[in-house]
This record gives C-alpha cells, structure tokens and sequence, in this order.
C-alpha cells in the first residue's frame, strides 16, 4: 500500500468543475488543490459559491484539501493591505470549504532586490500568519521562481522567522531556479508539509514527473523516510485557463505541448506519477 495519498490541479484537466470531477474519479483520485473553478480563480467565488461548490464535490466523494490559492503573488511594492482584504476572504472561503491547507508565496521581486526586502517579506509573511491562527488552515509557502523564497537559502529564512508556516515542496520551480533539489530538500527538511509535483528538463521545459532534472524518484524516497503524505500532482503539461494569471508579468513557463488536449496531458501526468510510487 502507498504510503503516499494523491491530490490535484483538476483545473489543469478541464475549467469547469463538471470535467474535474470526471478527471479525478476517472483517475482515482480523492481530493483536489482548488485553484480554478470553471474559469474563475478560487479566490473570486463567494461564500455561498463555496458552499455548493463544497457539497458538489462532497457528493462526488472529493475532498477540497488545499486551497491553491495565489495569495503573495503580488510585487513587493503593491498595496498589501489590500492584499490582507483578499487573504481574509480566501481563508474564510478555506474554512467553509473544509481544506487543511493553503499555498501561499513570498511576494515578487527580483532576485538582486531579494536581500534588502528579507525584513519587509517577513514581516508581511507574519502578518498572514497572525490572521490564519486559531483558523484550523495550515498555510504552507510554495517556492516558486521570481520570488522572495525562490532559493532554498531564502525559504529557510522565512520558516525560521515564521514557524507556524510550512513549506510545500515543488522540484520544477527550483531546477527552474538553478538550484539542485536534493540539496533543497535537505535544506528544507524539517519544514516540509506536503508536496507539489511537477518536473522540468534541463532547459528548465515542464516535463512528467520522473522524466526531468528534479531528481523525483530520489526525492520520494526522501519523502518516503518522512512516512510519505500528501502529494498534489501540478503536471503543467498543457496550456490551461489561468496559467498566465500564475506567472510575474512578462515571464512565462516552458510547456512542452506534447499533448492534444488539457485532458490527454493531465492522463499522462498522473500516470507518471503513479509509476514511480506504485
């Protein structure tokens, strides 16, 4: 038995939740990351939508473990107590969805820039992490290029500072950054609550799991020794509603568009997973 349990991006495999459902049931899979839902980011839906949309999937037997959600994907400089608006929002849309989780980032900006706002992206980091206690929703940091926590050596900065705040764990985004993810790992080790999985080749091309320079099938076993948990596949396979709104203005992610549709790569993407933890 895996001691693994699998999650997803179901709004890589269709925007309407009508077609998420079936890839996730046709894929055996039991919960789902919320990001898009049929068309709209997660965070734009009311309470009431969330509501239905909770007793939709409660129906279907699918659990809302995470919210997706895109809350620090902002530039350093924009408004963040406006940002604190939207943040109140998503988590309370977190709590009446029922998910343990919630994906955060460490705002944009560029690299060279990173050192001098160290003591502003934590101060706002805590901030977050102040109006989330006592919600019952884990907010877990995703590294991710072009932002404060896009190297190890910085999300190290932030879990140290800011305790309660865990980290989610992508190999593509740090090989995407020019960093090797085992070292990474090691790094991160005792901050890491879950797993995002996605890939990247050595020309930093989005590839299926296992068929990269992530290293996954090592990083696995690491998370393995952790005794496994989650993992939510972000295969990244295939153009999707949203992919654009994910990234800093004027970059972009490399899609290798193997694929005749959204559907087709999500497929692909699942069963390379599950080849490497069967």
């Amino acid at each position: 038995m895996s001691v693994f349990k699998l999650c997803a991006f179901a709004d890589e495999a269709d925007p309407s939740v009508s077609g998420q459902i079936s890839a996730l049931r046709e894929n055996d899979i039991e919960m789902i990351e919320l990001r898009g839902v049929d068309g709209r980011n997660v965070t734009e839906l009311t309470t009431e939508e969330m509501r239905k949309l909770r007793k939709r999937l409660d129906d279907e037997g699918i659990k809302i473990w995470s919210i997706g959600s895109p809350i620090g994907k902002i530039e350093i400089e924009d408004d963040f107590k406006k940002h604190t608006e939207l943040f109140r929002h998503t988590l309370e849309l977190a709590n009446i969805a029922g998910a343990e989780k919630m994906r955060i980032f460490s705002f944009f900006m560029s690299p060279e820039d990173a050192p001098k706002y160290k003591n502003r992206v934590i101060e706002q980091l805590g901030t977050l992490a102040d109006i989330a206690k006592g919600s019952g929703v884990v907010l877990c940091h995703e590294n991710e290029k072009d932002i404060y926590g896009d190297i190890p050596e910085r999300c190290v900065d932030i879990h140290k500072a800011i305790p309660e705040l865990r980290a989610v764990f992508d190999p593509a985004n740090f090989v995407q950054c020019n960093v090797d993810t085992l070292t990474a790992w090691d790094m991160l080790r005792p901050y890491i609550d879950y797993m995002h999985m996605k890939d990247a080749d050595c020309d930093k091309v989005i590839v299926p799991a296992g068929k990269g320079a992530g290293n996954v099938p090592q990083l696995l076993e690491n998370y393995k020794s952790l005794s496994g948990g989650v993992i939510t596949l972000e295969p990244h396979l295939f153009e999707f509603v949203g992919l654009a709104g994910l990234e800093r203005e004027g970059a972009t992610s490399v899609i290798g568009n193997n694929y005749n549709s959204k559907r087709e790569a999500f497929d692909a993407g699942v069963n390379a997973l599950k080849e490497l933890i069967k």
